[in-house]
C-alpha cells in the first residue's frame, strides 16, 4: 500500500474523481473517530458538510457494521444510500432484509438465549451485547482485561451453527448470517444499482477487506491504518483524522 497524500496517490484519486464513481464509506474509525462508548460517535461538522457537497455532485453510501436507523442520526447529512449490518440491510431492497433475517431466526435466537444465560459472566468480563436484529456484536474495548475478555466470549458462543458466521473487529466479535451480503457485495451491488463507471471506499476493519478484495481495476480503495500489512486495499491514511484533508482533496477534484 502507499500513502494516498504521495503523487501516486493523489494522481488516482483525481483519476477515479473524474469517472462520476460511486463514494462508499465505512462509518466507524472512518468518518467518526472509534471512541470509548460507540453511542457517543458522531461525524464532526467539517467531514459532514464535505460529503454534503459530495452528495450534490455524486451518489454517496455509507456501508457501516451498525444498524440503518442507528447510523443515520449519526452523520449530519443525508447520503443516498446507507447499507448496514455489515452489508445485510438495505431498506431499499427490504426483500434481501427479510431473507436474511428468516434465515437467521432460529439460529440467532439459539444463541440469543446461550447469551442470555451467560450474561452475568459477560458482564463480569466487560463485555457488552448489541443486537442489531441482522447481527450480533459483543463489544470488549472496555474490558479491563481483554484476553479474558476474548475468552469468555469465545466460551459463550462456543462452536457456531454452520448457518452463521464470525468474523472480529477492533475490540468486537460479530455473528452474521453465513450466506448474509458482505460489504464487497453491498458496494459492488451499488455500483451497478447507480450505473457509476467506478467506486471510491475507505474503511478501517477487518470487515472492510471485503470490499478492498473486491475491488474492480477502476476503483479506489482506502484503509484507515497502516497496521495490516496484509490488507488489500490500494492506499493508506495513517489516521482518522486525514479523512477530511482527503475528502477537501475530492470536492477539489469535482470534474
Amino acid at each position: 500500500m502507499k500513502h494516498l497524500f504521495s503523487q501516486q496517490g493523489l494522481q488516482a484519486l483525481d483519476a477515479v474523481m473524474q469517472q462520476h464513481p460511486l463514494l462508499a464509506f465505512d462509518f466507524d474509525g472512518t468518518l467518526a473517530p472509534i471512541v470509548t462508548l460507540p453511542d457517543d460517535a458522531r461525524v464532526s461538522i467539517g467531514v459532514a458538510q464535505r460529503l454534503e457537497q459530495l452528495a450534490r455532485r455524486l451518489p454517496v453510501a455509507i456501508v457501516t457494521g451498525r444498524s440503518v436507523a442507528d447510523v443515520a442520526p449519526r452523520l449530519g447529512f443525508e447520503p443516498h444510500f446507507i447499507i448496514g449490518n455489515h452489508g445485510a440491510e438495505d431498506p431499499d431492497s427490504p426483500q434481501l432484509s427479510n431473507e436474511v433475517y428468516a434465515a437467521l431466526t432460529q439460529q440467532l435466537n439459539q444463541l440469543r438465549e446461550r447469551i442470555a444465560e451467560r450474561q452475568p459472566l459477560l458482564a463480569a468480563a466487560g463485555v457488552a451485547v448489541e443486537d442489531k436484529l441482522h447481527s450480533l456484536t459483543l463489544h470488549y474495548r472496555l474490558a479491563r482485561d481483554r484476553e479474558q475478555a476474548l475468552a469468555v466470549i469465545d466460551h459463550t458462543l462456543g462452536e457456531l451453527d454452520p448457518a452463521l458466521r464470525r468474523f472480529g473487529g477492533k475490540c468486537v466479535v460479530n455473528i452474521v448470517a453465513a450466506h448474509a451480503p458482505d460489504k464487497g457485495d453491498a458496494v459492488a451491488a451499488l455500483v451497478q444499482r447507480t450505473g457509476a463507471q467506478a467506486a471510491l471506499f475507505i474503511g478501517d476493519d477487518v470487515n472492510d477487506e471485503t470490499v478492498f478484495e473486491r475491488a474492480q481495476p477502476g476503483w479506489l480503495t482506502v484503509r484507515i491504518g497502516r497496521d495490516d500489512p496484509m490488507s488489500k486495499a490500494r492506499y493508506f491514511l495513517d489516521t482518522h483524522a486525514e479523512v477530511a484533508t482527503m475528502l477537501q482533496q475530492m470536492v477539489t477534484a469535482l470534474p
